[in-house]
């Protein structure tokens, strides 16, 4: 047993919180060490994120993908309300620079498609295990009560659910989107009483919303 999997071990909150939190102090990182440097550090993240789920995955049993009806038609109409609904609110903070690798390195670069596929696979793959474990699994449960675990993954509690939403839109330059689709995927939990759709349902958002930005050129939802 690895070292990192030995303290993930010692306790369910330990499995859930430290790999989210070495996973956003790298995205923290991306915006302090120059533009080029973002890109990399992007890459980085996305390689230590999927090893840090392959930490996890014996520790989180509710950490398993799962395909329904229901998780497709979040996960696209998410998309579609993301991108729809952006020029009608105010954003929670000062528009970040355009995370754009063809400025950066060069249009239709070797390197910068490098970057873009990772970016996609990255935020399809690794992004929403790990915050559908952090969020919905941890987050919401140990707000209800301490002793998580006991707490189902279907038990409705609204004060938890909105904290929850809140915290998770507010993690995101489009709050109110975020906030939305905090709501969506916590349905998919409830409804299912597993992780796993919302898992999907967020990839499958990610994934369309990357396709988006390279038909369309929006790289500011990037």
């Amino acid at each position: 047993m690895t070292f990192l999997r030995q303290q993930l071990a010692k306790s369910p909150a330990r499995a859930r919180v430290i790999p989210f939190l070495i996973f956003l102090a790298l995205t923290f990182c991306q915006g302090h060490f120059g533009e080029e440097a973002k890109y990399w550090i992007y890459l980085a993240k996305t390689i230590a994120g999927a090893w840090l789920l392959w930490e996890m995955f014996p520790l989180v049993g509710e950490m398993r993908w799962a395909l329904s009806w229901e998780a497709v038609l979040v996960g696209v109409a998410v998309c579609v309300m993301w991108v729809g609904l952006d020029p009608y609110y105010p954003k929670f903070s000062r528009q970040p620079i355009p995370w754009n690798p063809h400025a950066q390195f060069g249009h239709n670069s070797a390197l910068a498609w490098v970057f873009i596929y990772g970016r996609i696979l990255g935020s399809t793959l690794v992004v929403p295990p790990l915050e559908e474990t952090f969020y919905r699994s941890l987050i919401y449960r140990y707000v209800i009560k301490q002793n998580f675990l006991a707490v189902p993954l279907n038990e409705v509690r609204w004060l938890p659910l909105l904290f929850t939403a809140g915290l998770f839109g507010f993690s995101h330059y489009e709050w109110l989107a975020g906030i939305l689709c905090g709501l969506a995927y916590h349905w998919l939990v409830l409804r299912k009483n597993r992780l796993g759709d919302a898992m999907t349902a967020h990839a499958i958002t990610n994934s369309l919303l990357g396709l988006w930005i390279l038909w369309r050129a929006d790289w500011h939802f990037w």
